[in-house]
């Protein structure tokens, strides 16, 4: 399973470098404090790794925040101890 793993990995890391590489443009952005200049692939790339960690954060806060309100609920059902 490990061995499948690194081979996925492999291959996306892969088809990223050829998708960078094929998108070597450069495009403007005007971000309304900053403006810059970045290539099509360095921004696809960024746009990528915001997104995990946005989807990643929202995972996280989801489940933690189920768990909180669970938690009462169980410490309440359990009897007092002498």
């Amino acid at each position: 399973m490990r061995l499948l793993a690194i081979i996925v990995l492999v291959i996306f890391i892969a088809a990223g470098i050829v998708l960078g590489a094929l998108n070597a443009d450069l495009v403007g952005y005007d971000l309304a404090f900053v403006r810059m200049q970045l290539p099509k692939g360095a921004a696809l790339l960024g746009a990528l790794v915001i997104g995990w960690l946005l989807g990643g954060l929202t995972a996280w806060l989801g489940v933690s925040m189920r768990r909180h309100r669970r938690q009462p609920r169980a410490d309440k059902k359990q009897p007092a101890r002498p």
